[in-house]
């Protein structure tokens, strides 16, 4: 899944170059048309290959129905000026974005002014709170990508900000809709009775160690066990975490980092009437119907107390792993937070 998933963002880093397809294949606006007034999507941050492989689907001469018209029209390209890998991608992907026909502006005051949405997929979450209170001032609905935000405070405080201009926001890993994952979530299976998921937690040392990677594999967690988690317990290795929660009502749902070995995204989960293997995963396209939903209606698909909830997870691991596997309650993760 794993040599999928960089497939699919080769094809991508391909199309944009215009490497085996030439450039008149790809959109202009006069064979999609311009969107209509509502229907302009804006990105902040060039960092991450989900501004591309969005763009790309959008604004794609065929975009099916469930795209709802809404086409990619400008970007801010940065994005941390300081890790290696957006340094590095960032003047890359400003050449490709603009094949799309979709203008690069210099703030985010500049692309506010001609979008009606926005899509927050800067790498570093430690600037997502910054980049995201302008956004939701000017009450345009914002799609930030995983993780929401590079700390638990942080994120309360664009969850505080959305409240008090009106404005929805969500976030979220592509990995939450998995088709499986969303049957699970449905009650199609029954009452789920425990879980175990894995994903790749590459470290990075910016951020807490599962905010950068680990979060795939723990939302896929919470997509399936729901919220509820009081405590945490980590086994830490350099090479594999293994994240141990126990719910309220006594479920116990395992997160698997992996760092060495076959890297994928998946998981178990043990529901009344059956065992359901969660994958594989098949792309970003189900998360962006996700998220032109949203655009279209004003709700968002997860709510803002399990997003919480799966930060606080992440940071009660952390802890857990400072005290050499000692359980930490997600309770005194959201006290610190506060304070």
């Amino acid at each position: 899944m794993q040599a999928n998933r960089r497939d699919f963002v080769k094809s991508i880093t391909l199309a944009g170059l215009g490497l085996g397809l030439g450039l008149s294949a790809l959109p202009t606006w006069a064979q999609v048309g311009k969107p209509e007034k509502g229907k302009r999507v804006g990105i902040i941050g060039l960092d991450s290959s989900h501004s591309l492989a969005f763009t790309k689907v959008l604004n794609a001469p065929n975009a099916g129905p469930e795209f709802g018209g809404y086409r990619v029209v400008a970007a801010y390209p940065y994005g941390s000026k300081e890790l290696e890998l957006s340094i590095k991608r960032i003047p890359q992907y400003i050449e490709e974005i603009k094949k799309y026909e979709v203008a690069v502006v210099d703030s985010i005051q500049k692309l506010l002014k001609q979008v009606d949405v926005v899509l927050l997929e800067t790498n570093d979450g430690r600037l997502h709170l910054e980049q995201a209170l302008p956004v939701l001032k000017a009450r345009k609905m914002l799609f930030i990508d995983k993780p929401i935000a590079a700390s638990l405070a942080d994120a309360q405080e664009i969850y505080k900000a959305a409240e008090q201009y009106g404005t929805p926001v969500f976030s979220s890993s592509s990995l939450r809709f998995m088709a499986n994952v969303q049957e699970v979530a449905s009650g199609k299976h029954g009452a789920v009775t425990g879980a175990e998921t894995y994903s790749p937690a590459t470290l990075e040392k910016t951020h807490p160690d599962l905010y950068w990677y680990g979060i795939h594999g723990v939302e896929t967690l919470f997509a399936v066990m729901g919220p509820g988690c009081e405590r945490v317990v980590r086994h830490y290795t350099p090479e594999t975490d293994v994240v141990i929660g126990t719910w309220k009502d006594g479920r116990i749902g395992t997160f698997r980092g992996l760092r060495t070995g076959k890297q994928d995204f998946g998981g178990t989960c043990f529901t009344q009437k059956g065992i359901i293997q969660l994958g594989p995963y098949t792309g970003y396209n189900p998360l962006l119907k996700e998220i032109v939903t949203f655009f279209q209606t004003g709700k968002a698909p997860v709510a803002p107390k399990e997003t919480l909830e799966i930060l606080a997870f992440m940071d009660a691991a952390d802890e857990s792993k400072k005290q050499n596997g000692s359980p930490v309650t997600l309770a005194e993760m959201f006290e610190r937070a506060r304070s």
